[in-house]
């Protein structure tokens, strides 16, 4: 049998040591797609046959897939919906695909959905470009707020103390030239974003990468999510983009009443 010790180098329950290692080995999967027995035996220091055993139960159970004819395994999207569930609004995602997916059709661009975890924003849905698009996105994946469409169009509509909150727990790193590092220029930018009803990544984050984003709202008029359209910059049109801006507002009003929300605050955009 393993050495099931805590910290304090005490035993620990039998129970207690299994669940510990089930979360363990989600967490690295979850860093890590397609990972093989030996991989995961060596980053958590597990026997291999303890990681086999885990993973055939978590297969059985649906939230593990394993490759035909190969001893690598992934995350299903049985995880995904558990960690949805945990959404403030578990709604958000069915009310949002169906506009998302209009949006990706009539852009032929990738279109993000994202919400606020800590002082970061999580893509919670994707519909992908027709394209290749060029920008590692993912479900499940952080960004960070300063220099993305979705984190400036959430901080922009957020109440002003929750958001020094926020803030606070913001790295104002700098990914590319274009990146805003300085809080005074964040919140003057916050200011033209609520002034102009939405939100821009000017090659902020990713090179060459330029997006559209609207916040959506609750029922209480407060900022619950933001949904973005991503596109090269070969394929940006200036000129197009108050169009595209005009259908992420009238998703986000679609969507914002669904949630609750009676006053939409993009149609009268600083108010």
């Amino acid at each position: 049998m393993d050495d099931d010790l805590n910290e304090g180098g005490k035993q620990q329950p039998e129970s207690v040591a299994a669940v510990l290692k089930v979360f363990a080995i989600l967490q690295a999967l979850s860093e890590q797609r397609d990972t093989g027995i030996s991989d995961l035996s060596v980053r958590l220091a597990m026997p291999k046959a303890t990681v086999y055993r885990f993973l055939q139960t978590m297969k059985t159970l649906g939230y593990v897939s394993q490759e035909s004819d190969s001893e690598r395994y992934g995350l299903t999207m049985k995880a995904f919906e558990l960690g949805a569930k945990a959404l403030q609004y578990p709604d958000l995602v069915e009310l949002a695909k169906h506009h998302m997916q209009m949006l990706a059709d009539a852009t032929g661009e990738t279109v993000h959905l994202g919400t606020l975890i800590d002082s970061e924003i999580i893509y919670v849905h994707k519909v992908d470009s027709r394209h290749m698009l060029g920008m590692y996105s993912r479900v499940g994946r952080r960004a960070p707020i300063h220099c993305t469409a979705i984190g400036k169009v959430l901080m922009a509509w957020e109440h002003p103390e929750r958001r020094q909150r926020v803030l606070q727990g913001a790295e104002f790193k700098r990914f590319r030239d274009k990146t805003i590092v300085e809080p005074a220029a964040f919140a003057a930018e916050l200011e033209r974003v609520k002034a102009q009803g939405f939100g821009e990544d000017r090659e902020e984050f990713d090179d060459h990468i330029r997006c559209l984003g609207v916040p959506i709202f609750d029922r209480l008029g407060q900022p619950i999510a933001g949904m973005s359209v991503s596109f090269p910059t070969f394929r940006y049109d200036e000129a197009k983009a108050p169009e595209v801006v005009k259908m992420l507002q009238d998703a986000s009003r679609d969507i914002s009443a669904r949630l609750g929300c009676s006053k939409f605050p993009l149609d009268s955009k600083a108010g």
